[in-house]
Formats: structure tokens, sequence, C-alpha cells
């Protein structure tokens, strides 16, 4: 199943991404999915999640109903504004530690409920517990009953014939950044053997990029584990490997973080953003890796390099059923040179280059 993440769309409220949903995505699956059901990745806040009554849930079921759309996956990432002003560090709380983040969690599986065809698996894809420099050891008791609160909630979900995986989102700098962390930390949770298969990855290729990981390695030692792949975020990062002050220059904007990696032989260094980077001072003999999501299409130019070369890399060996979500949140940052007409066409020609590579 192929769809892409509406978190490109802005909005908060209910009623803006309501809105901007029904403007955009009718243009975009009448290009992509002009005879078969379109898949919506939706992206609630937890403003909006708050303020759908069930009456509104059923009228957004109708109007899927009548666009033929449905809702496999809820991206619930970030818990408040993600789409203006400065985002930073903003967007990973409340993480885990916080009985907001199992609420918000909760609100956006019971709405998912409503809209999931009980013939699939679902997924919302969350915060990978927190910034690594933001949880402690003894945070673990909190974070895992938070995480037992939703976990319960998708049973309860899943004996009513709605099965919905809550997909952890590995992300460099965050405490889960790596498959192995990943696979660590569940273990470490020490779940009731029932709740486990409710508790999953949401494996990003701009991250795992970013982290240096391989990807067939990754799959493996999650399958290893036992540990669903529920969703993976298509999406591509910056690779500079010359002229890494002026290629990255584009690159420098206040909205997001841009986790920034650097290797150098078989070490690996690691900055929380750009600034730090090129304060530690660039050399001609490093491969740099940077988180900002880039339209899977672009190839680069001669002053920068992208990772979408490792899309399909991931695609080679996916796990079977696992949901395909282009995240391109972006656009409206993109460097002028390389940001489309308009988000649709955008849009557009991502699904065309991904079909391209399955």
């Amino acid at each position: 199943m192929l769809t892409y993440c509406t978190n490109i769309h802005p909005g908060e409220s209910w009623e803006e991404i309501s809105t901007n949903i029904w403007r955009h995505v009718p243009v975009i699956k009448a290009a992509v999915s002009p005879t078969a059901p379109f898949p919506i990745g939706l992206r609630l806040s937890a403003r909006a999640a708050q303020e759908i009554t069930p009456r509104a849930a059923a009228r957004f079921q109708d109007q899927c109903n009548k666009q033929s759309c449905f809702v496999p996956t809820i991206n619930g990432f970030p818990y408040g504004s993600f789409s203006s002003g400065t985002v930073k560090v903003r967007a990973y709380l409340p993480d885990w530690r916080s009985r907001k983040r199992a609420e918000y969690t909760r609100d956006l599986a019971r709405l998912l409920q409503m809209w999931l065809p009980s013939s699939m698996t679902g997924s919302i894809s969350s915060v990978p517990v927190g910034r690594r420099d933001h949880i402690k050891k003894e945070d673990l008791p909190y974070i895992r009953g938070n995480i037992l609160v939703v976990l319960k909630e998708l049973q309860r979900s899943a004996a009513q014939g709605k099965k919905i995986v809550l997909a952890l989102e590995p992300e460099p700098g965050c405490f889960l950044e790596r498959a192995e962390d990943v696979a660590s930390f569940i273990e470490r949770l020490c779940l009731p053997s029932e709740l486990r298969p409710y508790l999953g990855v949401c494996f990003d290729c701009c991250h795992s990029a970013v982290a240096f990981e391989n990807p067939r390695e990754a799959f493996s030692l999650l399958a290893d584990a036992e540990i669903p792949v529920a969703k993976i975020h298509v999406s591509s990062a910056v690779r500079l490997t010359t002229n890494h002050s002026q290629g990255v220059r584009p690159f420098c904007e206040p909205r997001y973080c841009h986790q920034t990696y650097i290797k150098k032989g078989d070490e690996v260094v690691a900055f929380h953003d750009i600034s730090e980077a090129l304060a530690a001072g660039p050399a001609s003999d490093q491969e740099w890796r940077i988180h900002y999501h880039l339209p899977i299409f672009d190839d680069g130019t001669s002053l920068y390099g992208t990772t979408n070369w490792f899309i399909k890399e991931v695609l080679a060996c996916r796990p079977p059923g696992a949901l395909l979500e282009i995240e391109t949140y972006t656009y409206d940052i993109l460097p002028a040179a390389i940001r489309a007409a308009d988000v649709a066409s955008s849009i557009c020609r991502e699904f065309q280059w991904l079909r391209s590579c399955l």
C-alpha cells in the first residue's frame, strides 16, 4: 500500500486539517489513483484529535466514502504545531514520559478505530520515546506505564476487529535511533506477551540513512526480535561529500532540527543541528548526512547530493505488508530551486518516482 503523509499540508485545528485534506487529496488521487480507493496518511495534532466529535468523525468517514478514500494510518509524532514558527525540539514534546502523550495517542487510536477498514492492520507512528538528552534511567517506569495505556487500548480495538500497531519512529539524536535501540528498549519494557504485537516500528528512510544504518541488517534484527514494521516513511536526506560549507547553505533554516552526522573513515560524529557541524569545521574527506526531508525524486546537484538511492535499498529488503508513506513535510521551506510550482505537483512526481522503483 502506498500513500503520502498529510503533514505536508499546514493546519493544527480539525477545521484547518480537514479543509486542506479535501482541497488537496482529491486532486492527488485523480492523478495517482484515479480508479482505485486511495489511502490517506493522516496527520492529526492533539488539538485536532480533541476537537473531533463523533458526529465530525462520521462526517469525515462519509466524505472518505464519497471520495473513494480510506485512512490506514495516522502520524501521531508531533503533538502540537508543526507547520509554522520555530518547531525544533518542540516536535518531540510532550514525549513518552508524559501522560499527555499517552492520552493524545489514545485519542488517535479511538479515531482510527472508527475510520480503519476492518480488513487491514492500521498504524499510529509516534515519537521514539523522546530526545536522548531528555530521557533518564529513572524515567523508564513512567514511559512503560504510558505505553501500556495505549497498548491496552489497541488490544481492546483488536478484540473488536480493528488491529492497530503503535509504531515508534527511530530518529537521529533520539532515545531510539537505530533498530538495535528499539529491540533493546522493548526488551527492557518487559511487556505482557499478549501486548507485544501492538508495539512496532515506523522505519524512516531519511532518519536511517542519516544514522548510517544498514537497512537489511536493521530489518533482520527487528524480525529476529519479532517487532513488526508497520510503516515505512519513504524520505530522502541531504548528503554532502565535498564543498560542505557551500553545499549546506540552502538548507540552513530555523524551523526544524536538522541533525547532521559526519563520517570520516569508520568514525561517525553526531551534531544536533547544521550550525554545530559548521562550527566544528568541515574537512574535505568527510561525508555529511543531514536530516532534511527532500523530495524523493531529487537526485541533487553539483553542490549537494541526496540519499534517495537508500530508498531503493530499503525497498529491496522491506518486510512484506509494511505500508509505504511518502513523507516530505518540508515543502514550504525547500530552497526555491528545488520546490515544485505547487504541492500537488510535487507529491504526484514523488509517487511517480517511487512507483518506478517498485
